[in-house]
Parts: structure tokens; sequence; C-alpha cells
């Protein structure tokens, strides 16, 4: 059976549309609590968003529905997508949503689901909530309402989290960094892990005001971070996506640094200090050279 909502990376498509809809947010905030209240996934939901104004009205929307299918609703606030995923894990939660339509404009916005690992749901769950929007919506009793809180410390915890992947010998001490959050969901995490890590900081796209999400800044768009590096005369800039899962980087003499190179540092480097590196998985497009230099 083929799906009619969810695609390769949840749905995602222009406000206002079907189905980027507050009404249709709010019967698949419901759906979704059924489902996982029938399965084994639990009723137990996390969600997450960026920085769209509408991630707002969509946020209320989804909770609102999830309740009332009697699920209980913990709200992240704007986090990075790998934030929702690794939060959903430690917090023991069924399932994490996010908000965001990725590198889209402000104007976009989507639908992510997690399981309880951090994972994509299997296509059988999608399935099963899709069926389960095509029934009539039904509150469940009052005494079985679900409710929803807000976890205040998220950020931080995520913050501390990133800190712990970095190699404890190290220190970005004496580095001038340049961080590029595109007004996204890193905004308040990413130039603190850097600057906590001992980096001086020069703040990028750090200021969402719910339309600006992407505009000229951020991954999409590394004439912005390599002009900025070069002006600040850095080391080294740092951009991420309005979500906070992808990420480009730019030099000192302000090159850019592709992705299969940075895969190759990042390999090499774990190499050298003596880690096990059992595969690098790269994309459709990595190159023959990468793939060479590792062998």
């Amino acid at each position: 059976m083929s799906k009619q909502f969810f695609g390769t990376d949840g749905i995602r498509g222009a406000v206002g549309q079907y189905p980027i809809t507050a009404d249709f947010m709010l019967k698949l905030g419901w759906a979704a609590g059924r489902v996982f209240a029938e399965t084994d996934c639990g009723t137990h939901v996390l969600i997450g968003k960026d920085t769209r104004v509408s991630g707002y009205m969509f946020e209320s929307a989804l909770e609102a529905g999830l309740v009332a299918a009697g699920a209980r609703v913990t709200l992240l606030g704007p986090m990075p997508t790998p934030a929702v995923a690794m939060l959903t894990r430690s917090q023991k939660a069924s399932a994490g949503i996010v908000i965001s339509a990725s590198h889209n404009l402000f104007s976009d916005n989507g639908i992510k689901f997690f399981n309880a690992d951090g994972g994509k749901l299997s296509d059988e769950v999608e399935l099963q909530i899709e069926a389960q929007l095509g029934q009539p919506m039904e509150t469940v009793p009052s005494a079985e309402l679900g409710k929803a809180t807000r976890l205040s410390d998220a950020p931080g915890r995520y913050v501390e989290f990133c800190k712990n992947t970095f190699p404890a010998a190290l220190s970005l001490r004496g580095l001038k960094l340049v961080v590029d959050c595109a007004h996204g969901a890193t905004y308040q995490v990413a130039p603190q892990v850097f600057a906590e890590l001992g980096a001086s900081v020069v703040e990028v796209g750090a200021e969402p005001d719910g339309f600006n999400i992407n505009e000229g800044v951020g991954s999409t768009s590394p004439a912005t971070l390599q002009e900025k590096v070069l002006s600040e005369q850095a080391d080294a800039g740092i951009a991420f996506d309005g979500d906070g899962d992808r990420v480009q980087c730019v030099a000192a003499d302000g090159s850019v640094v592709d992705g299969d190179e940075l895969l190759f540092i990042i390999a090499m480097d774990r190499m050298r200090r003596g880690g096990i590196v059992e595969g690098v998985v790269g994309t459709q497009m990595t190159n023959l050279g990468m793939e060479q230099g590792l062998a």
C-alpha cells in the first residue's frame, strides 16, 4: 500500500496549503496518538521545532490532538532535529516529532516523526497513522486525557551531550570560530557548545524572528560565512541549516570544505587517535577520491 502523506522525510509543504494546515495537524496528532497507544510505541511524545513563525501554530495543534488521544506530551521548544532524536531516547519517550522544513524558507513547514530509539518511524507505523487519519476524531474521556508539559532545560541537556562527544584531551582554546545558525534551531545551542569548549565565537544568523530562517544565511548560503571568516580573520567557520541536521564548513582562507573532505578529515582523525573505523557512510555524490584516501 502506498502512502498518501508521508514522504521519504516526513510530511512537508507550503504553510496554509493542505496538508500543512492547522486542522490537519490537529488530526495528525490525534491519529498518531491513537496509533502509538494501540501499538507497543507507548503514549509519551516529545515535540520540538525550528524557529518558523508557523511552528507555534502547528505545535499547539499537534499537542491538542495528541492530548485528545490520551498521550502525554513534552514540549521542547526550538531545538535542532538531532537534539529531538537524542532527547527522545534519553527521556525514554515513545516517539518524537520535529516541526520543520529544514533548509527551506519560512513559508514552508513540515513534520518528521522519530521512534523511541530516535530513528525513522517504520513504514508500517506511518501507514497505520494514515489509516487512522481516515477515521472520525473522537476525544478520550476526560479522566483519560493526556497532559502537556515543557522541558525547560532541553537546550542545556543537548549542549552537554554535544560537549561529551568531544575528545577529553582536546580544547578549542585559542581558536576563533564563526558559527552561522541560519536564524534557525541551533541558535540556542551551537554557539554555546563551541564557546564552552574554549573557542572564541563570532555568531551569525543567531537572531531568529520567525521569518528570517535560512534567508541569506546558513549552510545553503555559504558566501555569508566565507565573508565573515575572512573579515574576522577567524580560524574556521561552521554553518548549519534551519533545523540543524546539516553543516557546511569554511577554512581560514575562505574556501568551502565540502562534505567529502569533512568526512575524510573526521575519519582520518579518528584512526590517528586509535579509534575503530569500520566504515564511513557517504552519499551518492561521494567521490572516489575519499574512498581511495581511506583505503
